[in-house]
């Protein structure tokens, strides 16, 4: 949905969640004078509950398919957009602004790239539902409540936890995982990002220190893998797990990343 005439701002959701999930970061961007951008990935239906019901269209979809319906979007809009993401959104986010397709980035929580050899057993707990059977490569996975409570809401209570399993969390394309974890060993991995080119935007990188599916050491290892040739900060809320970008403290993740945004506006126009 794209609203007023400001900068666009693109937000792109990771796996296991809908996308429906960034509509307070859309009315919070909008009321800052933003145009923000809500989109799915292929497969994704219009509400987690018609995903639920039908995620036949999520099976085999991969991070280049996913990588290249936002690139569509953002190639189609009067101006680059910032990109913001979350999870497998995150590295989408990477993968654009290394294209020079957005303007600026914000990864939150990224899914490693290429290079990131950090593998924290909190990490591969979370991954395991997937991971588990080579068959769900080409399939739409769903996490029970309980790998939710693990993978997602492990910072925040046990009933907020449930609330956000019930109204956000969908089927994920399992490919994605496989990807990340083959990263090594591919040549050609839709995992890797160009990490040393000069005129990108800005881009910033949080991490969050309960996450168990993406540890923070592994966001902090991503931006280590950056040349400081352009413009690149990172950020670590210490008490916050995966769910930070849509549970009851978002807000406080939002209004960082629109400072960030605002202080660096100068850099990434156009």
């Amino acid at each position: 949905m794209s609203g007023s005439q400001g900068r666009p701002v693109l937000f792109v959701h990771g796996l296991w969640i809908h996308s429906d999930a960034w509509e307070p970061w859309v009315q919070l961007f909008r009321q800052a004078g933003y145009d923000p951008l809500v989109a799915g990935w292929p497969g994704d239906l219009a509400t987690a509950a018609q995903t639920r019901a039908d995620a036949s269209g999520l099976g085999g979809v991969g991070i280049q398919a996913v990588t290249e319906a936002y690139e569509k979007i953002a190639r189609n809009l009067p101006e680059r957009p910032i990109v913001v993401g979350h999870s497998f959104g995150g590295l989408v986010a990477q993968k654009l602004l290394a294209q020079k397709v957005a303007s600026a980035a914000v990864a939150l929580s990224p899914a490693p790239m290429k290079g990131v050899t950090k593998l924290p057993l909190a990490q591969v707990r979370s991954a395991l539902p997937v991971l588990k059977s080579k068959a769900n490569r080409s399939r739409a996975v769903a996490l029970t409540r309980r790998q939710f409570r693990y993978a997602f809401g492990n910072a925040v209570t046990k009933a907020e936890a449930g609330e956000l399993f019930e109204r956000w969390a969908i089927p994920g394309p399992g490919r994605p995982l496989f990807e990340a974890t083959e990263a090594k060993k591919d040549p050609n991995s839709p995992t890797a990002v160009d990490t040393a080119t000069a005129d990108r935007g800005p881009l910033l990188i949080v991490g969050a220190g309960k996450d168990h599916t993406v540890p923070e050491v592994v966001a902090r290892q991503a931006f280590g893998l950056y040349e400081r040739n352009a413009r690149t900060d990172y950020e670590v809320f210490a008490d916050r797990g995966h769910s930070y970008v849509f549970d009851s403290g978002w807000q406080e993740i939002a209004e960082h990343t629109l400072r960030w945004l605002q202080e660096t506006s100068g850099s990434h126009q156009g």
